[in-house]
């Protein structure tokens, strides 16, 4: 039982970034102070990637783990509504596993930073950014 009432919870809802959300600016800021450059939201690529790094030829995901089906705490579904919710989520994460099917067949490097993992992830991705040869840009 949802110990919300539904006017508050639509509210609640409807206030959820898809955007410049918090954890999306920490892995921004930590890309941008390592000195690399890159472009936001770029709708031409398949998923519309939350950072593209044309250099390195990397798309980069910022996930909230509720929002995109992760295994973990944060990642757990409701167990009100769940004929609306399952099916949403599923929905969700399939358009994520074709995003980063297309984007692979296309030539990117898809990299995920989940919510749960904030510090981990973005760590993860400079190293990956560092060890990894620079492509040339197109």
């Amino acid at each position: 039982m949802d110990r919300v009432p539904p006017e508050a919870r639509s509210r609640m809802m409807a206030a959820v970034k898809g955007k410049d959300t918090k954890p999306e600016m920490v892995v921004r800021r930590a890309l941008h102070a390592a000195g690399h450059r890159f472009r936001l939201h770029r709708g031409d690529l398949p998923g519309r990637p939350d950072l593209v790094l044309p250099r390195h030829r990397m798309a980069v995901f910022v996930h909230g783990c509720f929002w995109h089906g992760h295994h973990c705490r944060r990642g757990k579904r409701p167990s009100t509504n769940v004929d609306f919710w399952g099916p949403k989520l599923d929905r969700n994460v399939e358009r994520d596993r074709a995003a980063r099917a297309a984007l692979e067949a296309a030539g990117w490097r898809v990299f995920t930073v989940w919510e749960c993992s904030l510090a981990e992830g973005t760590a993860g991705l400079l190293n990956d950014l560092r060890t990894e040869p620079r492509q040339r840009s197109t």
